[in-house]
């Protein structure tokens, strides 16, 4: 049987689904995070001439992101943002604080695990963002596996829980919350039903690619507000100490850089993270 040429083999997705392999996307990602465009054809040319029939996804960015780091570390650690996402987790809590400082930073009063009452019962809420006093519900859903999808559910879920919470706010007249919107986010996807779903009830579905213009990625990129967990120089030991003091992103690392000190960094390396974390952080 003939072999197929690298350019048109089947990879493997982290759902387990095949697809083409395209460079053009491989590309796309790559002038993402900052690279030129003769560095990301260079990348891609690399990496078209290594593959072979169901290689995984996978196996795809950590030989493109190693390429990148050769080139520079601070553009591998932006290359890195969705595998850096995953690593907020197992419990989820820090991808709560990464979202409430997220809408923190882009102009909302923040307030988290608050416990507010509905008709039926009380409900905890990941995050109360209030803007011009108008309030915000917001419900943080993180998944640990790559190839999950938030499904229909969830948004039903969250959208009964929103209105149980608002209908006992227009009966309780003293209580006078303002809600205007729930919002569902997440580090994953939604699925086509969910997606329709929130569009029908009016509730906000914010996640890795949705929706286009103002994704979870896009707002990331945007205010320059990066997860503590993209850093290349950082131990995997280092970022857990550091998530579980709640600095959870970069630019927390530059108010509070006594905590590398904490860790018992050397001054060489300690400059040389500080270095990477204003690099990151410069919008």
């Amino acid at each position: 049987m003939k072999k197929k040429s690298n350019e048109y083999v089947d990879v493997v997705k982290s759902s387990g689904d095949k697809v083409p392999f395209s460079k053009k996307k491989l590309k796309e990602s790559l002038i993402r995070s900052g690279v030129g465009d003769l560095v990301a054809e260079d990348i891609v040319a690399k990496v078209s001439s290594e593959l072979y029939e169901g290689i995984s996804t996978q196996q795809i960015y950590n030989r493109a992101f190693s390429l990148l780091k050769k080139h520079t570390s601070v553009l591998a650690s932006k290359y890195k943002l969705k595998k850096a996402i995953y690593e907020l987790g197992p419990t989820g809590f820090p991808f709560e604080k990464f979202i409430s400082n997220i809408l923190h930073y882009s102009g909302y009063k923040v307030r988290t695990n608050e416990i507010l009452a509905g008709v039926c019962v009380a409900h905890e809420v990941d995050v109360v963002a209030e803007q011009q006093h108008l309030k915000t519900l917001v419900e943080c859903k993180f998944h640990s596996d790559e190839g999950r999808y938030c499904d229909v559910k969830i948004p039903l879920y969250i959208h009964s829980r929103f209105n149980d919470i608002e209908s006992y706010q227009r009966k309780d007249q003293t209580e006078l919350m303002n809600l205007t919107a729930g919002w569902v986010v997440t580090n994953t996807r939604f699925s086509k039903d969910a997606v329709a779903y929130g569009q029908c009830a009016e509730l906000y579905l914010l996640s890795w690619d949705h929706p286009k213009g103002e994704s979870l990625r896009e707002r990331i990129d945007g205010l320059g507000l990066y997860p503590i967990t993209v850093s290349t120089i950082l131990s995997k030991r280092e970022k857990e100490f550091l998530l579980g003091r709640d600095i959870v992103l970069c630019k927390q690392l530059l108010g509070d850089r006594f905590y590398l000190d904490h860790l018992g960094i050397t001054e060489p390396r300690k400059e040389k993270i500080l270095e990477e974390i204003e690099l990151l952080c410069a919008v």
